[in-house]
């Protein structure tokens, strides 16, 4: 077991990369499925969550090289349609299987889903969906067990909007007979990165982006070569909080100011300056940034994926800040290790109220997932002191060497085993 240490108390200044996008490549990684090929692709982030993403694809029956952010998959001999339990408990993304199994070899047996301890996220719209494309679905000791002797367009009519659910259906409805519509589809760019990698293999996909995506199903998909992955808005994200620390000044590249029009905004209004670049985005923070207040919501609002690292930033602002989480009410397991810090967080209801302190201090603090687990390592950078982040494994699920990243500009962190 790792944890990180940090010696905090120091600016960041210089370049950072971003990497391929996490949330993008393994919904491209399940759509080889769905040829009879080799796929390739380049810009893919080496994350514990494509590894198991890699494993999986391995035992439906597929051939799989990775080095150095190039990845080839060979479909062809895909024959086997179970996702088993021990994976598919550790990444809630395995369940994007679901949909292009059915679709290939009529029939899937996937375990409901795992992954972060951020509450309750169940598949039901997955389900619904599938159903009206012509699947019969049942619920067999903690599977979902799914088969189709023909799938047929039709409209999905998601209660709420889903980012994987909207996938697992576009995975499905590619190679259904006829039309279909997905209403109230999730507008994420990782979901037109998927329309276009489909469109590329040959299917018919408008509308990504939008919510309302339509689908015309083709007979034959094709295999896609060198497929760049785009990158990832949520690291990206994070380096501009981390930026905005201690008046950090970074110049952040491959990435995109678009995707993040929602975390700018309220990073300007804390008074750092964000500087849309040729190469990308470069933020300079201030000595104590204002408060705000801010609500997560569906792209293209604020991003529930930066709700914990923006919620360090406000630990040391100048005031009083209120963040309300719409997305995952119980996202809020980051506040009681930010308080053994010194923050001051009350939570009330879906919502946190942080009053802002003029520093806070080294104390050994524990991640409890993904993003909970970026926002102490920014929380190790601002501090004075040393911390020491245990249960780090979560942050090597979605950053790709956030830590030697981090080192390169400035920062006094490194791993230890303990």
């Amino acid at each position: 077991m790792e944890i990180i240490l940090i010696e905090g108390g120091k600016g960041l200044k210089g370049e950072i990369r971003v990497s391929g996008a996490k949330n993008a490549v393994l919904p491209l990684m399940a759509a080889c499925i769905l040829n009879s090929g080799v796929n390739s692709f380049t810009n893919v982030p080496d994350l514990a969550d494509v590894r198991t993403m890699v494993e999986l694809l391995e035992i439906i029956g597929a051939k799989i090289e990775f080095e150095n952010g190039d990845m080839t998959i060979d479909s062809t001999n895909i024959n086997k349609w179970e996702a088993p339990y021990d994976l598919v408990k550790t990444m809630r993304a395995s369940v994007l299987v679901l949909g292009p199994l059915i679709a290939r070899l009529g029939k899937a047996r996937v375990s409901l889903p795992g992954g972060c301890a951020i509450g309750e996220r169940p598949i039901d719209q997955h389900m619904k969906g599938l159903s009206i494309l012509g699947s019969k679905i049942d619920l067999e000791e903690g599977y979902v067990e799914a088969t189709a002797k023909e799938l047929r367009g039709g409209i999905i009519p998601f209660d709420v909007s889903t980012v994987t659910g909207t996938e697992n259906i576009m995975l499905s409805a590619v190679i259904a007979k006829g039309e279909t519509l997905i209403l109230n589809a999730a507008c994420e760019p990782e979901i037109v990165e998927l329309a276009n990698f489909l469109n590329n293999m040959g299917a018919k996909v408008e509308g990504a982006g939008t919510d309302i995506i339509t689908i015309n199903g083709v007979d034959e998909l094709k295999p896609v070569v060198n497929h760049e992955v785009m990158p990832d808005r949520i690291e990206a994200g994070t380096f501009m909080v981390a930026a905005a620390l201690n008046q950090g000044d970074l110049t952040i590249t491959n990435c995109k100011f678009e995707h993040l029009g929602a975390l700018s905004g309220k990073l300007i209004q804390t008074g750092a300056e964000v500087i849309k670049t040729e190469s990308g985005i470069r933020v300079v923070g201030v000595d104590r940034p204002k408060s705000i207040d801010f609500t997560t919501l569906p792209y293209p609002g604020f991003p529930t994926d930066m709700q914990a690292q923006m919620m360090t930033l406000m630990c040391l602002s100048n005031g009083l800040s209120i963040i309300t989480e719409t997305i995952f009410p119980q996202r809020f397991m980051h506040t009681g290790e930010l308080r053994r810090m010194g923050a001051q967080i009350k939570l009330v209801g879906n919502s946190a109220v942080v009053r802002g302190v003029s520093e806070i201090s080294a104390a050994p603090i524990m991640a409890s997932d993904l993003r909970a687990s970026a926002s102490l390592i920014l929380a190790g950078i601002a501090a004075k002191g040393k911390t020491e982040v245990s249960r780090v494994y979560h942050l090597d699920r979605g950053y790709d060497g956030m830590d030697k990243k981090l080192e390169q500009v400035g920062a006094r962190i490194w791993r230890e085993k303990i």
